[in-house]
């Protein structure tokens, strides 16, 4: 399946009554056909799927191209796409990810991308970690909170070390979004082992911000 065939299968199921909606909700950076994630996900089955055998430079140039178009929801595809195969994906290809990631970036993309794309390549390739100690200094923040982000899903596989080093480094960092990662990256480590976040975030005290701290502790008891 092209992307032309694709452009027609959205537009299919376009609905310019829930664009609106969900351009304000996205503070209207972005155009939107106003397809909902189900709908979307069954009209790009087949643009998935027709990548299930091409090569990761393959699947890297349609996610590319997907992110050129105007609409949100191809880039979601993309998204998708890069999540389907990232087994395809290796180091070297992080240079490409990173463009994407700096491509109309927003959370609803650079989540998934942090989490299951790099994440993933890094999980599979550790010796390539220390790409990742250059992202958190990046001054893009977008590729700064992927590279907090990137072990989200490690569970006890997390290296907490390089986690409370990236939390540390961006802890003073003015901006929500990095605020709310720090937070987020240690509330999604303490799932599996609360006891160390604690002491992370009592040992940090007020050098780490209330929604920082808030975020991290939410889910647990206190002693």
């Amino acid at each position: 399946m092209e992307l032309a065939a694709l452009r027609r299968a959205l537009e299919a199921k376009a609905r310019p009554e829930l664009a609106k909606s969900m351009e304000a909700y996205q503070r209207d950076q972005f155009r939107f056909f106003g397809i909902k994630s189900k709908p979307r996900r069954d009209a790009q089955k087949p643009f998935l799927l027709a990548h299930q055998k091409v090569s990761a430079h393959q699947v890297l140039r349609s996610a590319e191209r997907c992110f050129r178009e105007p609409e949100r929801e191809l880039q979601y595809v993309a998204v998708d796409l890069l999540r389907r195969y990232a087994k395809k994906l290796e180091p070297k290809h992080l240079t490409r990810v990173k463009k994407l990631v700096q491509t109309k970036s927003w959370w609803d993309t650079v989540d998934a991308l942090a989490a299951h794309v790099v994440g993933g390549i890094i999980k599979q390739h550790r010796e390539h970690a220390a790409q990742m100690d250059e992202w958190i200094r990046d001054d893009d923040l977008w590729v700064a909170r992927t590279a907090l982000l990137h072990q989200l899903t490690y569970k006890g596989e997390t290296d907490t070390e390089r986690l409370f080093r990236y939390c540390d480094q961006q802890a003073e960092h003015p901006d929500f979004f990095m605020r709310k990662a720090i937070g987020w990256a240690l509330r999604q480590y303490a799932h599996h082992d609360p006891e160390p976040v604690r002491a992370f975030v009592e040992e940090r005290g007020e050098t780490l911000s209330g929604l920082s701290q808030r975020e991290a502790l939410k889910h647990i008891r206190k002693g």
